[in-house]
């Protein structure tokens, strides 16, 4: 599995939190674990991510070898 969207997803989840810490005017690290738990969900998404690509593409190559199957004797 790729690590950049992991890491990616863990930035971002971490961003979210002193987002919302800034835009509330507080000390952007208030409530420290909460940036460790949005940094761990955004990582699990990235992960999530990756995994519901490679599935996607195995379950279209599946159907799109059923279709050229069922409609080899249409032509």
């Amino acid at each position: 599995m790729p690590a950049f969207p992991v890491i990616a997803g863990a930035v971002l989840g971490a961003g979210v939190q002193f987002y919302v810490n800034a835009v509330r005017k507080l000390p952007l690290t208030r409530a420290p674990y909460l940036h460790v738990l949005w940094a761990g969900a955004g990582a699990s998404f990235g992960a999530w991510l990756v995994d519901f690509e490679e599935r996607t593409e195995k379950e279209l190559a599946e159907m799109l070898s059923k279709r050229a199957e069922a409609n080899k004797n249409i032509r």
